[in-house]
């Protein structure tokens, strides 16, 4: 007890990728310029979303979430990782630990359930059309992203209270460049069988179950947009769909892969860059990916710069 107490007021170190520093320059401007994306980008279908009448629409409430989420997401990650790249020290305050891993794993958990929810929206935009409206309205939409964020908060205060109260006899070195529940549990100098039946318990309720439910959602779409005549709404529905299967796909490879294999079976290295890829990529092309196949947006951009060139003249 007296190491496990002893240590959790102590730094940690970040390793990240001090292993290759002939990488970690090449890196921190790949992820910087990935942040400065992810906040543009976000931060732009936040406001588009806002400002624009026309989108006001289901679909649009979860995609500000969705991005606002990611933002809050590479918020906690990325500046400290930049500060440890770029200075002399890579280390991290016990509490800034925890609050990392914390916000990493709330977080986490709720872009897999908004993900399941954005599923069941454009269920309803596409098999149910005439009835979308009275499905979606603004009390169900609040109350199932409630729900996700809730369930977040829910999963992250179970894993993260289990896994810092592992004994780390004096182990101070994170072998990642967050503090990330695979690298925080291999520090820990026990073995936990309730911590691994825990995360596979939960991997399958924020990972399995809904992914499991998208799937099945556009297995229905699917057989739904085959028996669509119009060329126009075809292409509508594939755009839009199209564009959050891709982010799913994106998403849950990454997190499937990380999450659910045993930690003992999974390369730390390999690791590190399936972690790269899911904190820093994704969110930078989750704002890409809904604008570039979405006229909504696109036009919704132009009504805004047309309002405010008109606005400036007057």
């Amino acid at each position: 007890m007296e190491t496990s107490n002893g240590s959790s007021t102590t730094d940690f170190i970040l390793l990240g990728f001090s292993d290759r520093p002939q990488l970690e320059s090449i890196i921190s401007v790949i992820v910087f310029i990935f942040y400065i994306v992810t906040l543009v980008g976000n931060t732009t279908i936040i406001l588009v979303s806002y400002l624009d009448t026309q989108l006001h629409t289901p679909m649009y409430f979860f995609l500000s979430n969705l991005s606002f989420l990611d933002l809050c997401y590479t918020t906690s990650i990325i500046p400290q990782m930049l500060a440890n790249l770029w200075g002399p020290k890579k280390s991290i305050t016990y509490g800034g630990c925890v609050l990392q891993f914390f916000f990493a794993l709330d977080l986490g958990a709720t872009e897999c359930l908004l993900l399941a929810v954005m599923a069941y929206d454009r269920y309803a935009a596409v098999c149910q059309p005439l009835h979308y409206t009275v499905i979606m309205h603004p009390e169900l939409c609040q109350k199932m992203v409630l729900t996700s964020w809730l369930g977040g908060l829910g999963s992250a205060l179970i894993l993260c209270s289990l896994t810092m109260k592992l004994p780390r006899c004096g182990h101070r070195e994170v072998d990642n460049f967050f503090c990330e529940m695979p690298a925080l549990i291999k520090m820990a100098c026990v073995y936990s069988k309730v911590i691994e039946i825990v995360v596979f318990a939960l991997g399958v309720v924020f990972l399995l179950v809904p992914l499991s439910l998208i799937l099945f959602s556009y297995g229905v779409i699917t057989r739904a947009v085959i028996r669509i005549r119009l060329a126009g709404r075809w292409k509508k529905v594939l755009n839009t769909c199209g564009s959050h299967l891709t982010v799913v796909t994106l998403f849950y490879g990454t997190i499937i892969y990380m999450y659910m294999k045993p930690q003992n079976t999974t390369s730390q290295e390999q690791g590190k860059f399936f972690t790269l890829f899911y904190t820093i990529v994704t969110p930078s092309l989750n704002p890409l990916i809904y604008t570039l196949r979405n006229k909504d947006v696109k036009s919704a951009v132009k009504r805004i710069l047309v309002i405010d060139k008109c606005s400036a003249k007057a």
